[in-house]
């Protein structure tokens, strides 16, 4: 090793330049069996660097996401519930009702892989750099009722008012309480503008039954389903197509002699 070289590495360290660091060698190899010029080096250098700060970058976006599975579309067979609006699932992939400020509703019965597709839509924005969350909804309820027991509501709120895209899964799932109806109140207003995916059992239209206060179901769902783009995930379940082979169900043996 030259002492350029190793005053290079010593530059490239304090430089925090660790992507250039780890294929320098290589660069290094190219250039001098003459297939990189002096600026063909620097560049393919400097998007070393660039190809690794994009991958960190990915890699924190995907765990503040905290994904219960890191879900793709790419990774979903439609094939098994042909009665799946593919086209209009694709079609949401482009994103453009992100760089909207619009939102997603899933809704369908339990098992046709809403779950998997608002993860794969949210897996989808984080890789095109947008920062997302997903939870449940009850979690999300549980975590703001914390909040008014230690007055730290108005922190946990906008941790979830901070993302580009909030994902709450099992939307609708029971009746609400005063008290959760305005914090989803409160949730949705203060996202205006940021774009939420929903995933739910039940129709937009039998939501507002679970609001105690139909002024304020008025007004909340107002906001969500308007913006909105709605799809009706109809079909099979898709949970049994996702069991490992060696689980499939067998008979009981009989006890008798």
């Amino acid at each position: 090793m030259s002492v350029m070289t190793t005053a290079l590495r010593d530059s490239l360290k304090t430089l925090r330049l660790s992507g250039m660091l780890e294929t320098l060698d290589a660069r290094l190899t190219q250039a001098q069996k003459g297939e990189l010029g002096h600026l063909d080096f620097l560049q393919v250098l400097c998007q070393d660097e660039i190809t690794r700060r994009e991958s960190v970058a990915l890699e924190r976006r995907l765990r503040r996401a905290r994904f219960e599975q890191q879900a793709t579309l790419e990774g979903f067979d439609f094939s098994a519930s042909p009665k799946l609006p593919a086209a209009q699932i694709r079609d949401l992939a482009a994103l453009r009702w992100l760089h909207s400020g619009e939102s997603v509703i899933l809704f369908g019965p339990v098992g046709v892989g809403k779950t998997h597709v608002a993860q794969a839509l949210g897996h989808q924005a984080v890789r095109q750099g947008a920062n997302v969350r997903f939870a449940k909804t009850s979690r999300i309820l549980a975590e703001l009722a914390g909040g008014h027991a230690d007055r730290t509501w108005d922190k946990r709120i906008r941790e979830l008012i901070r993302p580009d895209v909030l994902i709450l899964d099992d939307f609708a799932m029971r009746q609400l309480s005063p008290s959760q109806a305005d914090d989803l109140y409160e949730l949705v207003s203060e996202r205006q503008g940021r774009s939420l995916i929903v995933t739910s059992n039940r129709a937009p239209s039998d939501w507002y039954p679970l609001f105690p206060n139909p002024v304020v179901a008025e007004s909340l769902l107002d906001r969500l389903i308007n913006a909105s783009h709605q799809v009706i995930m109809n079909g099979p379940s898709y949970r049994p197509n996702k069991r490992p082979r060696n689980l499939v169900d067998k008979p009981a043996k009989s006890l008798a002699k």
